[in-house]
Order: structure tokens, then C-alpha cells, then sequence
């Protein structure tokens, strides 16, 4: 059973409009290379030149906060669901 990755709306011009993409990642970080591999252009949006998550993306795993647990090298398990949530600034 592969992962499902909640695509937010800013990105999914990436995904050709696809809001729930599936892949088949051990980790946050291998996620993160499966989409770039299949929507170029989607990793520098997420992650930065040392390859962790930027500052103003938010990533969650079953609801947590990958800050939390391990960063990019958090585990998945099959079943997982992983949302991306970029921060929203605002004045």
C-alpha cells in the first residue's frame, strides 16, 4: 500500500491539478525526491539547497509535525497520509 501525499493548492499546477498523489517513500526526504522525479520543479519549492524542508512549509504525517520527529528522515509506513502545508503570511 503506497503513501498518499495531500498536494495544497499553490502546487498542484505542479500536479496537474492533482490534490492526492500516491508514492512509494521509506522517508519524508524520499517523498519529497519521488515527487520531483514525477512533477519537476516541485522539490525547490519545498525543500532547500541542503535538502530539508524550508522554514515556511509545514509537513505532517498522520497530522504531526515533521519538526518533531525526524525532518526528512522520518519514517512512513504504508497507509501514511502526508499533508504539506506552505505558511501564509499576512499583514
Amino acid at each position: 500500500m503506497a503513501k498518499k501525499v495531500r498536494i495544497p493548492t499553490p502546487l498542484r499546477k505542479l500536479t496537474n491539478n492533482e490534490e492526492l498523489v500516491e508514492v512509494n517513500a521509506a522517508t519524508i526526504g524520499e517523498a519529497i525526491t519521488e515527487l520531483q522525479s514525477r512533477y519537476p520543479g516541485i522539490a525547490e519549492r519545498l525543500v532547500d539547497e541542503k535538502g530539508e524542508v524550508r522554514r515556511f512549509v509545514n509537513v505532517y504525517v498522520n497530522e504531526e509535525d515533521i519538526r518533531f520527529l525526524k525532518g526528512s528522515q522520518t519514517a512512513l509506513k504504508d497507509g501514511d497520509e502526508i499533508s504539506i502545508i506552505p505558511a501564509i503570511a499576512g499583514g
